[in-house]
C-alpha cells in the first residue's frame, strides 16, 4: 500500500489524536485506504522526512502533505471523482470556519477536561515531554485539572452549545449527509471517546445522538480502536 498516515498513539495501541480523526474519517468517506503508522508524541524522527512536527503526515505515493486541514483540501483535490467533503467552495469556507472555531473554542474545553487522561494513557516514554509542555501551556499541574474534571466538564457543555442548537433541527452539522464539517467536530470528541471514561456527552442529548450516528459510519469505524462506551 502506498498511502501512509503517521498518527499519534498512547498505550494499548490507542489513537487518540482529534486532527488525526479527522484524516480518518476524511479517507474512509473516500472510500481511500491506507496504512495508519502510530508514533508517540517524543518520536518525532518518523515524520522527519515531512519537515513537520505534528501528526497526522499523509505519504501517498511520492506526495507527502501535512496538517489535517491541508489533508482533507489535498483529497478533495486529488480525488475529486469520489463522494465530496466540502460540496463546493463556499461550503469549503464555511468548513473552514468550523474548522478554526474547533480548534479556538472546542479543543482547549476538551483538552481541560480529559488532560489528566490523555496523560494516564500515553506512552511512558512521553510523560516527562507530555507534563512539561501542557503544564506550561495550561498553567496548571495535571492533577489540578484532573481534580477539576466534573468543572471543566460543565464549561465544555457551554461550548458545545452552538453544535446542539444546530443538531437539534438536523441529523449532520453538514445538513442532509456527513462531510468533513462533523469529522472536525466528531474528531474531537472521538478524542475523548478514544481517551477518557469521562462522559462528556450523555444520553438524550442532540449531540450524543449525533455522535452515535457518526460512529456507525462506515461499518462502525469509529469503534475499530480501542475506546471508551458512554
Amino acid at each position: 500500500m502506498t498511502r501512509r498516515v503517521y498518527e499519534l498513539a498512547g498505550q494499548d495501541d490507542r489513537r487518540f489524536s482529534p486532527f488525526c480523526w479527522r484524516t480518518r474519517m476524511a479517507l474512509a468517506h473516500k472510500g481511500l485506504e491506507a496504512e495508519f503508522i502510530p508514533c508517540t508524541f517524543t518520536q518525532k524522527d518518523k515524520i522527519a522526512f515531512s519537515g513537520h512536527d505534528l501528526y497526522p503526515v499523509l505519504t501517498d505515493g511520492d506526495v507527502t502533505v501535512t496538517d489535517s486541514w491541508t489533508i482533507a483540501c489535498y483529497l478533495e483535490d486529488r480525488y475529486g471523482a469520489g463522494k465530496p467533503l466540502f460540496g463546493g467552495d463556499m461550503a469549503r469556507s464555511t468548513t473552514y470556519f468550523i474548522n478554526s472555531w474547533a480548534e479556538a473554542q472546542l479543543h482547549p474545553a476538551i483538552a481541560r477536561t480529559i488532560i489528566y487522561d490523555v496523560f494516564k494513557h500515553i506512552d511512558p516514554a512521553d510523560i516527562e515531554y507530555f507534563r512539561k509542555n501542557r503544564e506550561a501551556r495550561f498553567n496548571r499541574t495535571l492533577e489540578e485539572m484532573g481534580a477539576e474534571q466534573a468543572q471543566h466538564g460543565r464549561t465544555l457543555q457551554q461550548v458545545l452549545a452552538p453544535v446542539r442548537n444546530v443538531l437539534a433541527g438536523q441529523r449532520w452539522i453538514c445538513g442532509e449527509a456527513a462531510a468533513y464539517g462533523d469529522y472536525i467536530i466528531f474528531g474531537a470528541l472521538q478524542w475523548a471517546r478514544c481517551i477518557s471514561p469521562f462522559p462528556i456527552v450523555r444520553a438524550g442529548d442532540p449531540v450524543h445522538e449525533w455522535r452515535n450516528r457518526m460512529i456507525a459510519l462506515y461499518d462502525n469505524y469509529a469503534d475499530s480502536v480501542p475506546h471508551y462506551d458512554y
